[in-house]
């Protein structure tokens, strides 16, 4: 019984989500290097749809994974951001602008190293793949180190790789779509307005907002802007405040309680009769109009993402296949992203951490030393889901893209050992 709620707890860590993710990249990689490799390659390559007499509508379930379900990931990244941005790290100037001024060091100069050795090339164009953290893999790793290292380091490196997020979000929304169409645009327009309205006029119910989401999606989609952007921008419209507010709801479970223990003393019946049942409805309904729509969707989404959404997507996505005659040389993708990652994440952090403080912008959070913010900014370079991702969107040849992605792989493995390994001995110096 111990063992068992020993499994489950770790299950339930923040920490499992990274390690899960992990796992089903390596059986990825294992699979698509085995005899399998042919079944696996055919299977995400099968269209799934609906078949409409002579017409079919649908795509593969590659294009499923990587538009529909990535799409439910950029929902939560969007409300995390906004929650950050209303309640959290960044909801002032004087709390963000540290971690904000580090991250955007963290994506221009990667971006910079990428862009300059690839300069006039077919590549030039992956300048994105670098620029990107994985917020569960770099998390999983500070949460495994537990105590070794201060609780204010997770909290900036986390404020860091949200705000990375966002500025990947705009990467892609400026420079990963295909040729725009106007008619579609102003039609997603449309929508935008009417979730906005919704909001304004105070409208709480979800469904609302994620059947408007639906068809935003479509519209962005058929608009040449890629389709992930739509889940952020429907994240924005998630109303914050309940439709109920919780002091009211607590009194009244006071008066439920007194009229409830009333009836107990003069029925003594313990089955669940047609008035208990009425009366655990009335309760349940009403806490859940007392939740805050934007968490109560974020918690609902979270397991889903860590233990099916991203797993889903690793496992598509990192099947590369690596033959004898492997081309590691296409124009300079593997030293762009390798030394994107390993070099330019840590570098950019730590230099734009330093300028920051130096020049009296924002003041470095106490507890943190410097040695610290370098082995975050090592850490940061596990680019991986966000990379993979850009990777896909970034090249149309089907070798660019493999070796991309192996060498996403071994930056961010890179990345993680040279993080760890420095986090390690500074905290041992520090002692």
């Amino acid at each position: 019984m111990r063992v068992t709620q020993v499994l489950m707890s770790f299950i339930r860590s923040e920490s499992f989500g990274g390690i899960f993710l992990g796992i089903s990249t390596i059986m990825a990689l294992i699979i698509a290097n085995s005899p399998l490799s042919h079944i696996y390659h055919t299977f995400f390559e099968t269209p799934f749809g609906f078949q409409f007499g002579e017409y079919f509508v649908g795509m593969e379930l590659k294009i499923w994974v990587n538009d529909v379900l990535m799409s439910f990931f950029f929902l939560l990244v969007g409300l995390e951001i906004k929650r950050e941005m209303l309640f959290g790290e960044l909801n002032s100037f004087s709390k963000a602008a540290f971690p904000a001024i580090a991250a955007l060091g963290g994506m221009i100069v990667p971006g910079a190293i990428y862009y300059a050795l690839n300069i006039g090339t077919a590549s030039s164009h992956g300048f994105g793949i670098p620029m990107a953290t994985d917020i569960a893999f770099a998390l999983g790793v500070l949460l495994i180190l537990g105590k070794r290292i201060p609780i204010a380091l997770k909290v900036f490196l986390v404020t860091l790789a949200v705000v990375d997020d966002l500025g990947a979000i705009v990467v892609i929304a400026l420079f990963y779509g295909d040729s725009i169409h106007a008619l579609w645009l102003l039609a997603s327009a449309g929508i935008i307005v009417l979730l906005v309205l919704c909001n304004i006029r105070g409208i709480k119910h979800l469904s609302v907002y994620l059947g408007l989401g639906v068809l935003l999606w479509f519209f962005v989609h058929a608009s040449g802007i890629h389709a992930t952007i739509a889940a952020v921008i429907l994240a924005f419209c998630i109303p914050v405040k309940a439709k109920r507010d919780f002091q009211a709801f607590y009194e009244q479970m006071g008066v439920w309680a007194k009229n409830y223990e009333h009836k107990q003393n003069k029925q003594k019946s313990i089955l669940l009769d047609h008035d208990k049942l009425e009366f655990v409805q009335e309760v349940q309904q009403s806490a859940i109009n007392t939740q805050n729509p934007l968490l109560r969707l974020e918690h609902f989404l979270q397991p889903w993402s860590a233990y099916f959404i991203m797993p889903c997507f690793a496992f598509a996505n990192a099947g590369v296949s690596i033959e004898s005659n492997f081309n590691f040389n296409i124009d300079h993708i593997f030293l762009g992203v390798f030394l994107g990652l390993v070099l330019g994440k840590p570098i950019g952090i730590f230099l734009a951490s330093f300028l920051c403080e130096k020049l009296g912008i924002a003041k470095r959070p106490d507890g943190i030393s410097w040695k610290y913010i370098l082995g975050a900014g090592m850490l940061a370079g596990i680019g991986f889901t966000m990379s993979l991702f850009v990777s896909e969107l970034a090249f149309d040849i089907h070798e660019a893209k493999e070796l991309s992605k192996i060498t996403i792989l071994l930056a961010s493995l890179t990345s993680c050992i040279i993080g760890v390994v420095f986090l390690l001995l500074s905290g041992k110096a520090k002692n």
